[in-house]
C-alpha cells in the first residue's frame, strides 16, 4: 500500500455522493466554502445508480408492456406483444443512469467540488484517512458533512448471491422471470413486485405484518391489493419467512403462517426487509460521534452530531429514508457551515410509493391529527368524479384533505391514484405556506386536468362541493 505521509488540508468535506451528499456539496460551494467530496464507489450514489431511478425506469418499461397488451378499452388492439429485456436494462444503463450521474459530475466540477475516490475513516474530529485500493491519504478538515447512506438488510438463511436477490439485484436481472417471491411488502418490496407483475411474472409477496405498505391508510392500501390481485399477485401477511433453498434453476421458499409451514418455489426470491444505514466502517464512535442502537447518527436541528463540526445527513440519521429528505438536509447543514441561522423542519415532507395505483401522502394524517388532539375535518373526493381520470381510464383512487375543522387550517392530505407523485406537491405547499382550505378552492386550475381534485375536494371541505 502506497500511503501519503503527508496530511493535505480540507475545509469543508462530504463523505459521500448520492442525492444528499452531491446536493451538499453544491450548495456549501454556493455559500461560499471550499469543498471536497469523497466517494468510493459511483457518482450519484444508491438512488441514481441502483435505487430511485433505475427502479422508476424499469416501473416505466413495465407500464407500457401491461399497457400494450391491455388497451382494448381504449379501442386498441395489439398483436404478438413481447419485450427485449435486455434492451430494456441498456435503456435503464446508459440512457438514464448514465446520463444522470454524468450529468451530477458535471455538476460537481462546475462548481469547482474536488471529487476525492476511496473509502473515508475518521482519525479524529479534524482528520480522516482516505483508501483506495493500494494507496492511503490523510486530510484534515474544518467541517464534515457525512452522507453514506444505506444497503440492504441481509436475513438469516437468505445470503444474497445466485437466485437469492436484493433490490439491486432485482434492478439488474438479464431476464423477466417466471416466477419471483418477493419478502417484504414495503415501498421497495412492492414497488419491485408491480415492476415484474407487469411484464408478466408470478409474483408472491411475503410480508411479516398485518398487511403490505402499513405507513400507509387502510383504503389507499386496498387499492393497491386490488390491482396486484387483478394481475394474479398473491399477497401472504402475517408470514415469516424461514429459508431459501436453491435448486438448480430455483430457488426453494419455507415460510411459516399461523404456526403452519409452508413453501413456495421460483425463479428468484427478492429480500427487501429494509435497509441498514452506512455508519459501521467509518470509525464515528470512535471520534465521538453519538449513533443510537439502529445505528442511525444522533443529530440536532441542523444536522450537527455530538462532535459540532461533523455532520450527517439522509439514510444514516432519524426519520424516513427518502433521497428528497436527504436533499433538504443537505441544503441545511450547508447553510449551517455556513453560518446561517437554519432548523430543520419536516411538517411538510411527502412520502411517495410507485405502486399501481401511486400513492402519495404528506404533512398529518388523520390518525396522527386525533392523536394530537387535534379537531380536524376530512375531505375526500373520489377521482372517478374527474374528467381527465375518466379520459384516462384510471378512475380509481381519490384526494384527502385533513384540515383544522375550526380554521380550515390544510394540515395535510393524502393522493391515491394516477399521477400521484405530481400532485401531491399541491398539497405539500399548502402544508408548507399554512393555507386553508379556501386558498385552495380560489386557486383556478386548468381543466381537464387530474389536480382539478384539489379543488375539488377543497370545496368538499368548504361544504360547496360541485362534482360530488
Amino acid at each position: 500500500m502506497v500511503v501519503g505521509n503527508l496530511v493535505l488540508q480540507l475545509e469543508t468535506v462530504v463523505i459521500g455522493s448520492g442525492p444528499g451528499g452531491y446536493v451538499a456539496a453544491i450548495r456549501a460551494v454556493q455559500l461560499g466554502k471550499k469543498v471536497a467530496i469523497i466517494e468510493r464507489e459511483f457518482i450519484g450514489g444508491v438512488c441514481l445508480n441502483v435505487g430511485c431511478i433505475p427502479s422508476k425506469a424499469l416501473i416505466s418499461a413495465g407500464h407500457r408492456y401491461y399497457q400494450a397488451k391491455n388497451s382494448e378499452t381504449f379501442g386498441v388492439s395489439v398483436d404478438n406483444v413481447h419485450i427485449d429485456f435486455a434492451k430494456t436494462q441498456d435503456w435503464k444503463n446508459n440512457k438514464v443512469v448514465k446520463t444522470l450521474t454524468s450529468g451530477v459530475e458535471m455538476l460537481l466540477k462546475k462548481n469547482k467540488v474536488e471529487i476525492i475516490k476511496g473509502e473515508a475513516y475518521f482519525n479524529s474530529d479534524n482528520e480522516l484517512r482516505v483508501i483506495n485500493g493500494d494507496e492511503a491519504q490523510s486530510y484534515s478538515f474544518k467541517h464534515a458533512i457525512v452522507a453514506t447512506g444505506s444497503r440492504p438488510i441481509e436475513i438469516k438463511g437468505f445470503r444474497f448471491g445466485g437466485r437469492i436477490l436484493d433490490s439491486t439485484g432485482a434492478l439488474n436481472l438479464s431476464e423477466v422471470p417466471k416466477s419471483l417471491v418477493v419478502i417484504g411488502g414495503g415501498y421497495i418490496g412492492t414497488e419491485l413486485a408491480g415492476v415484474f407483475a407487469n411484464l408478466g411474472t408470478k409474483i408472491t409477496i411475503l410480508e411479516g405484518l398485518p398487511s403490505i405498505l402499513s405507513n400507509y391508510d387502510s383504503d389507499m392500501i386496498k387499492l393497491v391489493e386490488n390491482n396486484f390481485k387483478k394481475k394474479g399477485v398473491d399477497i401472504v401477511t402475517n408470514a415469516m419467512a424461514k429459508e431459501a433453498t436453491k435448486q438448480e434453476d430455483s430457488v426453494r421458499v419455507s415460510y411459516e403462517v399461523d404456526g403452519e409451514e409452508k413453501a413456495v418455489e421460483a425463479d428468484y426470491v427478492l429480500v427487501t426487509v429494509g435497509r441498514r444505514p452506512n455508519t459501521d466502517d467509518l470509525g464515528l464512535e470512535s471520534v465521538g460521534v453519538k449513533l443510537d442502537e439502529k445505528g442511525l447518527v444522533v443529530v440536532d436541528e441542523q444536522g450537527r452530531t455530538s462532535q459540532k463540526n461533523i455532520f450527517a445527513i439522509g439514510d444514516i440519521v432519524p426519520g424516513l429514508a427518502l433521497a428528497h429528505k436527504a436533499s433538504y438536509e443537505a441544503k441545511i447543514a450547508a447553510a449551517a457551515i455556513a453560518g446561517q441561522k437554519v432548523a430543520i423542519d419536516y411538517v411538510a415532507i411527502p412520502a411517495i410509493c410507485f405502486t399501481d395505483p401511486e400513492l402519495a401522502t404528506v404533512g398529518l394524517t388523520e390518525k396522527e391529527a386525533k392523536e394530537q388532539k387535534i379537531d380536524v375535518k376530512v375531505s375526500k373526493f373520489p377521482l372517478g368524479g374527474n374528467g381527465r381520470a375518466i379520459s384516462l381510464d384510471q378512475t380509481e383512487g381519490f384526494i384527502r384533505l385533513i384540515s383544522e375543522k375550526e380554521s380550515g387550517l390544510i394540515l395535510g392530505g393524502q393522493v391515491a391514484g394516477a399521477s400521484a407523485s405530481d400532485i401531491i406537491s399541491e398539497i405539500a405547499v399548502a402544508v408548507e405556506a399554512r393555507m386553508n382550505v379556501e386558498d385552495l378552492a380560489l386557486i383556478i386550475h386548468a381543466h381537464p386536468t387530474l389536480s382539478e381534485t384539489i379543488m375539488d375536494a377543497s370545496e368538499l371541505a368548504l361544504g360547496y362541493p360541485i362534482h360530488i
